[in-house]
């Protein structure tokens, strides 16, 4: 599944990197930058409510797919700008985290991590 068709389902809007639609491998959701770059694995799509550019940097290290903010929450104009450059799919969406999760979930979305 591509972000595009994972926005769709979460009634998400492109903030930046629509044009970068890539393949969503799997699904990490956290708050802690720390967190992300130790555990999410790459093409994961990634769910959380942090906005500053910093999580820019982080979904780059990792090659993520991309970035959902829930809660309709709006990026920082300074992490638009870095997701624009990096052509990274930055996605808002007004549902919570919760839904968000389920939803991509029963689209067939999985954690891969190895515990």
């Amino acid at each position: 599944m591509k972000t595009s068709e994972a926005s769709r389902h979460i009634n998400g809007t492109f903030v930046a990197g629509r044009e970068g639609d890539r393949e969503v491998l799997g699904g990490y959701a956290s708050d802690l930058l720390s967190d992300v770059m130790a555990n999410s694995r790459e093409g994961d799509l990634w769910v959380t409510l942090q906005k500053h550019v910093n999580i820019i940097a982080v979904a780059q290290l990792n090659g993520l797919s991309g970035i959902v903010l829930v809660n309709g929450r709006t990026p920082e104009p300074d992490a638009v700008a870095r997701a624009e450059e990096a052509g990274l799919p930055l996605i808002s969406t007004k549902l919570q985290a919760f839904d968000v999760i389920g939803i991509l979930y029963s689209l067939g979305i999985r954690g891969r991590r190895q515990i």
